[in-house]
């Protein structure tokens, strides 16, 4: 009974022990990246595995207390010809949102 509570421990001891023990560095006969064409040195490790800061952007949990009008919007123009624009037509007769079994081509 012993041996089953000892073995979970000696698994957790084993992979904690497989952890970093030295700085990353290429392996023998390979070198890093060539340098970044607007960077002036080549960079280390260290930087190729640290994430740029818009890579994590910042969450904005700010609630919205009420409502605001929008601002006017000096684009949202009406048509040149001042009627209302004309959408496109839908074909209903070939929707593909059909009831009924489907059935491979």
């Amino acid at each position: 009974m012993k041996l089953i509570r000892l073995v979970p421990i000696v698994a957790v001891i084993a992979v904690a022990g497989c952890g970093k023990v030295a700085p990353l560095h290429p392996a023998e006969g390979q070198s890093l990246p060539v340098k970044p064409a607007m960077a002036s040195t080549i960079p280390d490790a260290e930087q190729l595995l640290t994430p740029p800061s818009y890579a994590k952007p910042e969450r904005i949990d700010e609630l919205m207390k009420r409502s605001q009008p929008r601002r006017a919007d000096r684009f949202d123009l009406p048509p040149p010809s001042g009627e209302a624009p004309t959408l496109p037509q839908t074909q209903e007769e070939n929707s593909s949102e059909e009831a009924g079994p489907v059935t491979p081509r």
